[in-house]
């Protein structure tokens, strides 16, 4: 197989996101489901969004916050997601590209706006999104660049794009061809309302051989297999004959593959802001151990470093270069 260009190459949605906190009572008053992710449409937006206290912007969504923090972790890194030609497609450009991500996607000339995620953060650290996808929805598979993908190493998809029924078939393109390549591909299950909706075609893809590598936390896992006993869920998974790590907040996280369970422990930190992204950033530790060949217990060490950098701030982009900070706790890169 030739050397891979790319380390990383994540799919998923393109989206600003708008951070603010908020209480319990804002929430119930709104009608949000706490710690969940809704698709909303513009005009929920514009309502929820005038509703919201001060704001923090910054470009986001899922595979891309994990592409970024590969990045950080000195992966080559590249992404595919849809935005407009508009100001926020532009601000989204010029964000992903200073993190050294290249992005090369065209941006659509009409129809709906570059998508934003408002995110409501709790004093718990919560996090509660309300997705405006806009132009994301309009991924295609004329959007997946061939060369791209079999040029990298792992191909990471988001499980939210399972939603749009065209960024759907963008996604199963670029499965085939990093298949056919000889390349492994990531699936991360992104949110257990998404696994109740896609629960068949998630186990489908895992069970084809299609995806090798599964990213979830324990209550996506409990809804892929439809149980609320971990130990279960766990004994399923690890008969898939895959690859699956599975998050557990301060608990940690578990490797699972058919040869056993490894159960590695969180990063301690001093106080949690904002859980925005966690769950992206251990993919993207995770990730970077793996393309540079570390056993799996050091590659979850990363992962949960990672995570721990992020949930100490708003935001779902680090503000440590994860690198250097890897480096400094025995984890170099």
């Amino acid at each position: 197989m030739p050397a891979s260009r790319f380390d990383v190459l994540g799919l998923g949605n393109a989206i600003v996101d708008v951070i603010s906190t908020a209480d319990d009572d804002f929430l119930a008053a709104e009608g949000l489901n706490k710690g969940g992710m809704t698709l909303i449409d513009e005009a929920r937006a514009e309502v929820l969004y005038k509703a919201m206290g001060p704001a923090t912007i910054v470009s986001g969504g899922s595979a891309a916050n994990t592409v970024i923090g590969a990045a950080s972790l000195g992966c080559t890194a590249a992404f595919i997601g849809k935005l407009k030609a508009d100001d926020a497609g532009a601000s989204y450009i010029h964000d992903i590209r200073a993190a050294k991500v290249d992005f090369s996607t065209p941006c659509a000339k009409d129809g709906p706006a570059s998508g934003r995620c408002l995110v409501l953060v709790t004093p718990d650290g919560q996090r509660t999104m309300n997705t405006f996808l806009g132009a994301c929805q309009n991924l295609s598979e004329a959007d997946v660049d061939e060369d791209l993908v079999k040029q990298s190493a792992i191909v990471y998809l988001e499980g939210y794009m399972w939603d749009p029924p065209a960024a759907k078939a963008a996604l199963a393109k670029a499965a085939k061809i990093a298949q056919a390549a000889g390349r492994q591909v990531a699936l991360t299950l992104s949110d257990s309302f998404c696994v109740d909706r896609y629960r068949d075609e998630f186990l489908g893809l895992i069970r084809s051989g299609m995806v090798q590598i599964v990213f979830a936390n324990e209550s996506e896992l409990h809804s892929l297999y439809q149980t609320a006993d971990f130990d279960t869920a766990v004994a399923q998974l690890r008969s898939e004959n895959i690859l699956g790590a599975v998050t557990r907040s301060e608990q940690g996280s578990v490797m699972v593959t058919k040869d056993g369970v490894l159960a590695v422990p969180a990063f301690p930190v001093e106080t949690v802001v904002d859980t925005t992204g966690a769950g992206d950033l251990f993919a993207a530790g995770f990730l970077a151990g793996l393309t540079k060949s570390k056993d799996l217990e050091t590659c979850a060490r990363i992962g949960a470093l990672a995570a721990a950098e992020i949930i100490q701030h708003i935001g779902a982009r680090p503000l440590a270069n994860l690198r250097q900070l890897a480096a400094q706790n025995g984890l170099a890169l």
